[in-house]
């Protein structure tokens, strides 16, 4: 057998964000003697060592924010001339992937696919409008389109939104079955009594994940239930802030900062609910994992309803209306549901990993031309 067809793939850098996890799920579960991952990255990440464990290369160039406009086009170009022999590139940068895709493109890679993860770009108005003007670079420079929901399609891509591939945001299903053991072992480790109402948040840190509404959502909940915490697992440029906010609503002892983690299985069995209030997402696997673990979601009501695997667990409810979240929190704080859910409702709806890699293999195998 020759050797496997090296895909790579383009984001700023390989921590645990929705797309970042999306990406090592597929890893980790296709055949890597036909296909391989390779990355192109602009900062260290904590999935670096594993993608350099299962034969992968981590390529490194310097970020816009870092080099400005003309800096980041002339190292993607030079990037692309120095590696020519790559048949896929596959971007995850949303709207900045138009100078990913274009530099791609006048390097005669064959294949250029942008993936589309979210429903709305980051950072002030010149922010956007900057990213706006790059994305324009997609239509020109695409040779294919892919989506992890229809919004975050029509979102990208426009009056293109048909012609996208949806990749579902699969998971390793067993990996988050609940189990009272870890529940109360997972507890124990981050001294937390059996009976204490545990929320927790899964995300970056950052505007998006509206964690100041979070908090003030969750002083409500303590004021009422003090024999509760707030779990909040991420890292991002908003920590201080959110630091800051913890102190002045003088919540320091009811909420716990884990940074980045890499038991989210774990952790997942000791919460109670799931909170997750974001202004916008395009379909988090973080609220995929949450209902595997049978977890009661409170999810904003601009999350796509596509994220709802139809088991009973999700609530879509107004991130202008807090009391909303309060009451229906603690409504549903005495009501035991059963924690197992059925991995058949996950496999329905197109979210089991593993058909999900066979298929994306697949598919990179047919666009690259060769079987490996």
């Amino acid at each position: 057998m020759g050797s496997p067809l090296r895909v790579l793939h383009v984001v700023v850098n390989m921590n645990r964000g929705g797309a970042e996890t999306l990406i090592m799920n597929l890893y980790r579960n296709i055949d890597r003697t036909k296909v391989q991952f390779d990355f192109l990255t602009c900062k260290e990440g904590v999935f670096d060592s594993e993608i350099l464990e299962m034969g992968g290369k981590i390529h490194r160039i310097s970020y816009v924010t870092e080099v400005g406009h003309s800096g980041y086009v002339e190292e993607l170009d030079m990037f692309f001339k120095e590696h020519s022999s790559y048949q896929i590139v596959h971007s995850h940068l949303d709207k900045m992937s138009g100078l990913v895709l274009r530099a791609a493109k006048k390097a005669d890679v064959p294949v250029r696919i942008a993936h589309s993860h979210n429903t709305q770009s980051e950072g002030g108005a010149g922010a956007k409008f900057y990213k706006w003007l790059v994305g324009q670079q997609i239509k020109r420079s695409a040779t294919h389109l892919f989506a992890c929901s229809n919004a975050a399609s029509e979102w990208l891509f426009g009056n293109q939104a048909d012609k996208a591939h949806l990749i579902k945001n699969g998971i390793e299903f067993e990996k988050f079955q609940f189990s009272f053991y870890i529940r109360n072992q997972v507890r124990a480790e981050l001294q937390l009594n059996n009976d204490t109402l545990v929320l927790g948040h899964v995300g970056r840190f950052c505007e998006q994940k509206n964690h100041m509404f979070l908090l003030e959502t969750f002083a409500e909940i303590h004021k009422r239930v003090p024999d509760s915490k707030l779990v909040l697992v991420g890292d991002g440029p908003l920590k201080g802030k959110i630091k800051d906010k913890i102190r002045n609503l003088n919540l320091q002892h009811a909420v716990l900062v884990l940074g980045v983690r890499d038991d989210i299985p774990l952790l997942l069995q000791a919460f109670d609910a799931f909170l997750f209030p974001s202004f916008h997402e395009g379909l988090p696997v973080t609220l995929i994992e949450a209902q595997g673990a049978g977890l009661p979601c409170y999810i904003s009501e601009t999350i796509t309803e596509e994220v709802d695997m139809g088991n009973g667990l999700v609530r879509f409810l107004p991130i202008t209306n807090m009391k909303v979240w309060v009451e229906q929190i603690l409504d549903s704080e005495n009501t035991q549901l059963a924690r197992n859910v059925s991995h058949a409702a996950f496999t329905l709806k197109g979210y089991d990993i593993r058909k999900t890699a066979q298929d994306t293999e697949r598919s990179y195998i047919t666009l690259g031309g060769k079987t490996g």
